[in-house]
């Protein structure tokens, strides 16, 4: 169990995932750079969290709700969290019957062979588990390059893969250790890419210092 002054952000399982160093350089070290693709998302999940909560006759739509875990030693936000009346799940306050929990991430571009954002969607279910005392079997993605919903399954794999990676963040965090670069394809999509090395951007090091050193003399 950790405590609240402990918790890491939830955003961050997918930074994690998608490259440790990146997680660190954000989280630890407090470091952020915008292009097209951060823009887009925010917009896309500001866009989400937008509105009232809606009700129709068997499904209750919650915007931005807040959610932590205990366990993890995590808190964040969900975009959307659906409540569907079904024969098992929660009771909700002021409602008659049984709701299941369908916890719902918006994403900018479209659905990914690689698990970073099912794991984020995961660690969304687990959060809401612990809060709400119950077992939650899927969520969904939405994507906002394709509109289409995709479902996730949480699985025993995909559980087992958050609480791992998230063990290994909060080692990183305690011990305030940013990891070391390792240049990879996925770095020319990293809003990051020039504040990582120069060894990592496009151009070499020492193009990278000369260009500084302009800089420093205008």
């Amino acid at each position: 169990m950790y405590n609240e002054d402990e918790f890491l952000m939830l955003s961050g399982l997918q930074h994690y995932a998608f490259c440790k160093r990146q997680w660190a350089l954000i989280h630890l070290e407090q470091q952020w750079e915008e292009n097209y693709r951060t823009v887009d998302g925010a917009l896309l999940h500001e866009r989400a969290h937008e509105g009232p909560t809606e009700a129709r006759r068997d499904v209750i739509s919650v915007r931005g709700m807040k959610v932590h875990s205990y366990q993890l030693g995590i808190s964040g936000e969900c975009d959307v969290v659906e409540f569907i009346q079904s024969d098992k799940g929660v009771s909700l306050h002021g409602r008659h019957g049984l709701w299941s929990v369908v916890p719902v991430e918006y994403k900018r571009g479209h659905d990914k062979i690689a698990d970073v954002d099912r794991l984020q969607v995961c660690a969304q279910a687990l959060c809401l588990e612990e809060m709400l005392g119950c077992v939650i079997s899927q969520g969904d993605l939405y994507y906002g390059e394709t509109h289409h919903r995709v479902p996730v399954e949480f699985d025993s794999k995909l559980r087992n893969e958050v609480m791992l990676l998230l063990k290994e963040m909060h080692d990183l965090s305690l011990r305030k250790w940013t990891p070391k670069a390792k240049k990879t394809s996925s770095c020319a999509a990293c809003s990051l890419v020039n504040q990582c090395l120069p060894m990592v951007a496009s151009r070499s090091a020492t193009s990278y210092f000369e260009k500084r050193l302009e800089d420093c003399e205008k």
